[in-house]
């Protein structure tokens, strides 16, 4: 009977210690990591980042547009992939802008909707990362 209490107390003991060495080693772990930030700092949005030069084409009404972007990428290897696929980004934003008509450009939603197409397409091109993000850095419709 004096056996069997003084191993409970022993496995209690145990248990504990443990218990105790675990947690321990969890906290340290998970101090040791720091912040951890997800979002890319401004420099590494500007070197994963492609400008397009000023492009002017007509739009399917008769009236013309006039544009400047700034494609941002995943990393500076896609970028640099964009950047020599620069021609075919521009015939993109030309196909799409030459089936729009002013209306459609004149709102945010519709701005919204051309940026989001030229990315979703730029990305079928692009055999490293993707597009995150298109940015109109001049936008001019007389």
């Amino acid at each position: 009977m004096k056996n069997n209490k003084l191993l409970t107390i022993m496995l209690i003991i145990l248990v504990t210690i443990t218990l105790v060495g675990v947690i321990a080693v969890v906290l340290v772990t998970q101090l040791n990591k720091g912040p951890e930030s997800s979002e890319p700092t401004i420099d590494d949005i500007l070197v994963a980042s492609v400008d397009i030069p000023e492009l002017t084409t007509n739009l399917a009404d008769g009236s013309f547009v006039r544009l400047e972007l700034k494609i941002q990428t995943t990393s500076e290897k896609s970028a640099e992939e964009l950047l020599k696929r620069d021609f075919q980004v521009k015939d993109i934003v030309i196909q799409e802008l030459s089936e729009m008509e002013k209306v459609a450009l004149e709102g945010k939603q519709g701005k919204v909707a051309f940026q989001n197409t030229i990315k979703s397409q730029i990305n079928e091109l692009l055999q490293e990362g993707e597009v995150t993000q298109v940015y109109f850095t001049s936008y001019i419709i007389p």
